[in-house]
């Protein structure tokens, strides 16, 4: 490792180490079997499937991971897998999804699957991703994702096999006496033939692949973009770029000594390509405990007191994880942590300062995105940090915030906010998605990927985010950037998570609208609330016209508060509001997304309506609506 505290040590490591000629590993299988080599009796990755600090636990070394990603590449290509092939999985966090990821790369590409997403969801990744091996959990109590796949697959025609992962033998005591009696049971109405997964791997070779390794770079992998509604668009990563996050971490971040706290899905790209590959670039140990992570059974309860079981040295998490966390003691000995890591999401200011205190731990924040397979910048570990920014670009990072309009792109001057644009070695260029028609515009210059965010570089080289371009609140040609909102709300004790929202205005188009949840046991009314914004926020029109508060706001399985669902609850009751009004027998019964028009109104008739005077009344707003079920044939 090098010292990473300035933009300075980045210019040198860049020096020192240019890219690609200081990675000597060209593929996954080359830098896996080089860290076998090195530390083969050290620890690799340790899986808990209960949160206790004393209950059992997996863990496979350097030599044993390595053997099994092995045996994993070797099945695969028996099965018919090639350099262009996909194996597709929808696990929950276990020893066996890593196995997967990397065998499925080392064997063809790798196609992880959000288990949370519906099976049409899924069946629709697996037909686009063009799928012939799905490895998925064979039935279980307390989860559907079998019978979801089950159902999946029978859309995915192309799917020839279904290798199953039982978690039975990580139960103990009489859990698992009693799983096999109230194990669901479900018809498998699919073609596809369906293995065991375990017992497959079993008849493989370890010790070497059977077939020739890739000469050279490739795709590896294909990672849907997040979200819980709507189709995800996926996409592509190659082992250059999968290496390169490795390489980066490896390089600033972690060494063969470390142990790393990881309660993120692997499915997704911070737990993937962040940690796992970083885990092969250095030797370093990661824990996951429990299939779900985060949201599993106890984590929260026990977080601290796995960290002390596991002597962890960096914990891995998102600002949703800790505003849980800030609601438990901080009861075990954690004086091995070196430093926290945050990403995803942004985070409250004030929620930064509260863990550090609280806990005593260094806290970073970063930033990456799918598309550009992760990694982008971090806040330096060995000097200054800069709260609420999400630090200086990695190496070999080239960043640029930009001004785009009809006559080109123009370089925004320091702490002027434009479109965070980005090329390093994870971003493919011209072909980051599947679906050509969603690389289009999506490059400025011809080189920099458009994230979307925008943001803006400070004098120091640090970047701050200042929202999503598409998340902007419009009013009336007024633009409202919602994290002022989210910051005000974010600063009354009250209140755990904000997301804010522009809810549909027949006058302005958008009016500011936020969703709040409360930390435990916290008694506060929406208008107390209100009161605390009107305080707080010093922009007139930003002030919330809606305040309501949620049980819990809707987020992702990696903890992002999902807008889409947000948009969609105001698109209800404001369009429900305005029927009522104005007398019609109809109402929405679902928001759904459309991949051409965005979130779209549902509408079932109660009544007789008049469509007519139907139409007119939700013309007067942006989002569409059409009949449920083809109620009608008028759509707008």
């Amino acid at each position: 490792m090098v010292q990473f505290a300035s933009v300075d040590d980045i210019k040198a490591v860049e020096q020192e180490c240019p890219w690609p000629e200081s990675q000597p590993a060209g593929t996954i299988y080359q830098l896996l079997s080089r860290t076998k080599d090195r530390f083969p009796n050290l620890n690799a990755i340790s899986f808990q499937f209960f949160s206790g600090p004393r209950d059992k636990a997996e863990t496979l070394t350097w030599a044993g991971f390595h053997g099994r990603v092995t045996q994993a590449a070797n099945l695969f290509r028996s099965l018919g897998i090639g350099e262009n092939d996909t194996v597709a999985y929808i696990l929950p966090n276990c020893n066996q999804t890593a196995v997967t990821l990397l065998g499925g790369a080392v064997a063809g590409i790798a196609n992880p699957i959000n288990p949370l997403l519906d099976a049409e969801q899924i069946g629709a990744i697996l037909r686009e991703t063009n799928a012939r091996v799905v490895v998925t959990l064979k039935a279980f109590p307390k989860t559907d994702v079998a019978q979801k796949v089950s159902e999946a697959v029978e859309r995915a025609p192309n799917v020839t096999t279904v290798l199953q992962v039982d978690l039975l033998p990580y139960m103990t005591g009489i859990k698992k006496l009693i799983v096999p009696f109230i194990r669901p049971k479900f018809e498998m109405r699919h073609k596809a033939r369906v293995l065991d997964f375990n017992a497959e791997l079993d008849r493989q070779r370890a010790d070497g692949l059977e077939f020739k390794d890739s000469a050279g770079d490739r795709v590896a992998a294909y990672f849907h973009t997040g979200g819980t509604t709507g189709m995800p668009k996926v996409a592509q990563h190659t082992y250059s770029g999968m290496i390169y996050n490795g390489w980066v971490a490896r390089t600033l971040l972690f060494a063969e000594t470390d142990n790393i706290m990881c309660p993120l899905p692997l499915f997704h790209v911070f737990a993937c390509h962040v940690i796992l590959m970083a885990a092969l670039a250095s030797g370093a140990h990661v824990v996951f405990p429990t299939p779900q992570g985060y949201r599993g059974d106890g984590v929260f309860d026990n977080f601290w007191k796995l960290v002390e079981r596991w002597q962890i040295t960096f914990i891995i998490t998102v600002p949703t994880a800790i505003a849980a966390m800030m609601q438990r003691p901080v009861d075990a000995d954690v004086s091995t942590v070196k430093t926290a890591f945050s990403g995803s999401a942004p985070l409250p200011v004030e929620l930064f300062r509260r863990f550090e205190k609280t806990t005593g731990v260094t806290l970073i924040e970063g930033y990456g995105l799918t598309e550009a397979t992760c990694l982008v910048s971090c806040n330096p570990v060995d000097g200054p940090r800069k709260i609420g920014s999400v630090g200086i670009p990695f190496p070999h990072t080239k960043l640029r915030i930009l001004k785009l309009g009809k006559d080109g792109a123009s370089v925004c001057k320091p702490d002027e906010i434009g479109e965070i644009c980005v090329d390093n070695p994870g971003v493919f260029q011209g072909a980051t998605y599947t679906e050509d028609d969603k690389n289009v515009d999506l490059f400025a210059c011809d080189v920099y990927l458009r994230t979307g965010d925008l943001g803006r570089v400070d004098a120091d080289g640090y970047l701050w985010i200042t929202g999503r371009a598409k998340d902007l609140i419009i009013r009336g040609g007024h633009n409202i950037d919602p994290a002022v909102i989210e910051e005000a709300m974010a600063s009354h004790p009250a209140v755990a998570f904000a997301g804010a929202i522009g809810q549909p205005d027949a006058m302005a188009g958008e009016v500011p609208c936020v969703y709040v949840e409360l930390v435990k046991e916290a008694d506060i009314t929406a208008d107390s609330l209100m009161d605390h914004c009107k305080a707080h926020i010093h922009e007139r029109a930003a002030i919330p016209k809606h305040l309501e508060i949620l049980d819990e706001l809707p987020k992702t399985a990696v903890g992002k508060v999902f807008k889409p669902a947000l948009r969609g609850r105001a698109i209800t009751r404001v369009y429900n509001a305005t029927l009522e009004g104005a007398g019609l027998a109809a109402g929405v019964v679902a928001v759904r997304e459309d991949k051409k028009r965005g979130l779209v109104a549902h509408l079932e008739c109660r009544g007789d309506v008049d469509e007519a005077k139907l139409a007119q009344v939700l013309g007067e707003f942006t989002h569409p609506w059409t009949w449920h079920d083809d109620q009608a044939s008028t759509a707008t």
